[in-house]
């Protein structure tokens, strides 16, 4: 495949350098990309094409609907009724544009979809109108872009990596339309772990989903997984996209598998939900870090006031600057309920959906809502530098709403954050990349529940001294994986209030106890222990006149206190590390200065 991939590549970007200096280089994907699609269409049809010429001579007179007609001769989800292919233009080279148009306004409908999210027929004009349109013809027509030659895989990277590299080069977010492979990966064999049973049955038919499908990586690869465990299975695709070139390759790769391209739905997930009657038995995602969601802000709120948990956003809503936990909720609106068998659900988020917001907020709420109704079943912290459009800590969250009987209660942290290794190239921000191996043992780790596991050391990094000599010593294995309750995460945050001092006063509420604003305080309590023993134990010896104030009581439950979930993942894998010894650090600043004064010497001369 890394054959096919560069050498695909390569060829596209000969084909750039035709556009250079009549097109910006933000602007050869708007070129470059339909061409591609419609020459790998093109091929697809290529062998059934007499067929579907006959049969629509045949037919096109009858009135009837001949699209599954056509569709059974082309052995494909879509056809195209011209007499003309790509390499069939090039012998009328005057009316190029005109017998071009003609070919692609004769694709069936979700054919010609893909083409007009393009607008490719505004772009034929332009490049006829710089001289160019022939020689792009002519460049595509000699490349073989069957399945057979490109697979649907290479095909997927060679998208991605034209989409990644024209976003770099007009400043945009590369990033947000596709995940790295290895990610999505991870992701599909944790959801398949959790339903190996029912997905090895002989015929099984399953549904995934992706709300944010970009160009189709992770249904692609889910698609192509569930087909390696069990090759009768029947994986039914899902998606939903907002940017419309995404949109249009992701359909165009659904066409292609024979999936059904109505699956595939353009707009904003948030306030257009493409599936409202939809229930699924996998969702994926991989949804924009920190992006805010200001305009669907009236919409998801409307709903969030209107519907509450009939809708998708019942438990609360985040902070404006980051919706990444409304898909999620979206997500969980969309899973199968248990009495049907089950959804399971993996999406991708930044650290802030663990820990940010106070109890009550909306995000502590979410979190609640999740844990409370046992729905979270794993997270698995990922390395640094993995994405290519951000290099901080990210997670993967793995959601079940029918827990197997052993994990029932408890919620499994995994730290993967060192099984990487160095790319010898960076892409973006992508400077790390995880093996198939070290896949499969994460994915073992998880798959098991292994409680206080280790990672193979074949996977440790060797510790480097301080002045960046060769290592030293291995890293000796450390815990990666840890099981806790979901009440461990929960906290309940009380007032604490002292009486007034000696002849200060304050104005109170009828039926208020006076208390002392200036020395009110709050103390968060563990919801695994009782907030009488806490209080007496961590409190009162060191501010006997502190009294809990009991009027404060938390919505939900009524009880005292207001509840709220934090998850801090780092805090539960911290390793302490001694500090190096007083003579270690004093040889390495002694060497230090040796360097910095030969550096002078020759500053000096």
């Amino acid at each position: 495949m890394a054959q096919n991939f560069s050498e695909l590549a390569n060829f596209l970007w000969s084909v750039a350098d035709l556009l250079r200096g009549d097109y910006k280089q933000s602007d050869y994907g708007k070129v470059i990309l339909p061409f591609t699609l419609l020459r790998r269409l093109d091929c697809v049809l290529e062998n059934t094409k007499p067929e579907v010429l006959a049969e629509f001579k045949k037919r096109k007179e009858s009135g009837v609907n001949l699209d599954p007609f056509l569709k059974r001769k082309s052995k494909q989800a879509f056809y195209n009724t011209s007499e003309f292919t790509l390499p069939g233009l090039l012998a009328d080279q005057k009316h190029i544009r005109q017998n071009l148009v003609a070919y692609l306004g004769d694709f069936s409908e979700d054919a010609r979809d893909v083409f007009e999210r393009f607008k490719f027929t505004d772009r034929i004009a332009e490049l006829e109108d710089k001289d160019l349109l022939f020689q792009l013809v002519q460049k595509f027509a000699n490349i073989d872009l069957h399945p057979d030659v490109f697979p649907n895989e290479t095909m997927g990277l060679v998208f991605e990596e034209l989409i990644r590299k024209f976003a770099e080069a007009s400043n945009e977010t590369a990033g947000e339309h596709f995940t790295p492979r290895e990610v999505i990966q991870l992701i599909v064999h944790c959801l398949f772990a959790g339903d190996d049973e029912a997905l090895s049955k002989p015929g099984v038919v399953r549904s995934m989903y992706d709300p944010t499908a970009g160009t189709g990586g992770i249904l692609s690869v889910g698609e192509a997984v569930a087909r390696s465990i069990n090759s009768s299975a029947v994986i039914r695709l899902f998606g939903q996209e907002l940017n419309d070139e995404s949109y249009a390759i992701c359909k165009a790769d659904m066409l292609i598998k024979g999936q059904d391209p109505k699956n595939i739905v353009r707009g904003n997930t948030l306030s257009a939900d493409g599936f409202p009657n939809e229930k699924f038995d996998y969702g994926a995602s991989n949804p924009p870090f920190g992006v805010d969601w200001k305009k669907v802000l009236d919409i998801v709120k409307s709903e969030h006031d209107k519907k509450g948990f009939a809708g998708r956003f019942g438990p609360g809503l985040p902070r404006i600057s980051d919706g990444s936990l409304l898909f999620l909720m979206h997500l969980i609106s969309k899973m199968r309920p248990a009495a049907e068998g089950g959804g399971r659900i993996g999406i991708v988020l930044n650290g802030s959906p663990l820990f940010t917001g106070d109890a009550g907020s909306g995000e502590s709420e979410i979190r609640r809502w999740v844990l409370e109704n046992d729905m979270l079943d794993a997270i698995i912290a990922l390395p640094n530098d993995l994405f290519y459009n951000t290099g901080i800590a990210t997670y993967i969250w793995i959601l079940d709403n029918d827990k197997r009987a052993d994990r029932k209660g408890k919620v499994q942290l995994i730290d993967a954050t060192r099984m990487y290794g160095k790319m010898k190239k960076s892409l973006g921000n992508k400077r790390v990349q995880i093996s198939d191996e070290q896949i499969a043992e994460i994915v073992k780790v998880y798959s098991t529940v292994a409680e206080d596991a280790t990672f193979s050391l074949e996977f440790k990094e060797p510790v480097k001294n301080g002045n960046g000599a060769a290592p030293t010593e291995v890293e000796p294995p450390r815990i990666v994986s840890k099981l806790f309750e979901n009440k461990f995460f929960g906290y309940r945050k009380v007032t604490v209030d002292r009486p007034l001092a000696e002849g200060k006063t304050g104005k109170f509420k009828k039926g208020e106890k006076p208390y002392d604003k200036d020395l009110r305080d709050t103390e968060s309590i563990p919801l695994t222990e009782s907030i009488d023993a806490y209080f007496k134990r961590e409190v009162l010896p060191h501010v006997p006149d502190a009294r809990v104030n009991k009027d404060i009581k938390d919505e939900a439950d009524g009880q005292v206190g207001k509840v709220g979930y934090e998850i801090n993942f780092n805090r539960y894998f911290y390793v302490y590390k001694a500090p190096r010894k007083p003579k270690v650090i004093a040889d390495e600043l002694l060497e230090m200065e040796k360097r910095f004064l030969e550096l002078m010497k020759g500053v000096v001369a």
